[in-house]
């Protein structure tokens, strides 16, 4: 099958990404309002910028109107927000947290969740998720208008929180313990347990 990304819609195009573009690990952005609400949801097009500086990104699409989510609206009104690591044990909750929620409302609500003040940044954490990133904003690019148009928020990261129980050999998370799921296409998602390892040609 070929195709040209701009003879189907963006709605069409998004629902093959999803699924080739696999496995992808979860954010779990949350957030403050100016208004002092706080919120939490999840974003599968997630990565690692680097570690000089340390940095991550993830890419909020606009909502249904074409606005920008709350999560987006927050960080460009604020700077702050933490990306939480979502494993197996809570994943159920966060899968809550996607809800379409009004701004005054808190998905720390629907979800059951506990907010942390974060130690350099004002933006929450979630004290159920095993790994928290505290960032500052270094760059918001918008790249799309309208219904779904995408966004790329760079974060610098200035604090990271690590659950003494996902730790394991050298002082380093492990994977086993950590248990993070990540997203595959439509409402599938898949575990890190299932791993081989490939020795680095020399």
């Amino acid at each position: 099958m070929d195709f040209d990304p701009a003879d189907v819609r963006a709605s069409v195009f998004y629902q093959q990404m999803i699924r080739y573009i696999v496995p992808r690990p979860i954010a779990w952005v949350s957030t403050i309002s100016s208004a002092g609400i706080t919120n939490v949801a999840p974003f599968s097009y997630f990565t690692g910028v680097g570690s000089r500086p340390p940095s991550l990104l993830f890419c909020p699409a606009n909502n249904i109107d074409g606005e920008p989510k709350d999560t987006l609206r927050n960080i460009q009104d604020t700077g702050d927000f933490v990306v939480n690591i979502v494993s197996l044990s809570v994943a159920e909750a966060m899968n809550a947290t996607a809800a379409a929620l009004p701004p005054e409302e808190s998905e720390f609500d629907i979800g059951g969740l506990t907010a942390l003040a974060g130690v350099k940044v004002g933006a929450p954490r979630v004290l159920e998720s095993p790994v928290q990133f505290e960032c500052r904003r270094m760059h918001v690019l918008n790249i799309g208008e309208g219904p779904g148009g995408a966004n790329i928020v760079i974060g610098s990261i200035v604090h990271v929180h690590i659950n003494d129980d996902v730790i394991g050999a050298k002082g380093l998370v492990d994977p086993d313990l950590l248990d993070a799921v990540g997203r595959m296409g439509g409402l599938s998602y898949c575990r890190t347990k299932d791993r081989f390892d490939l020795p680095r040609p020399g």
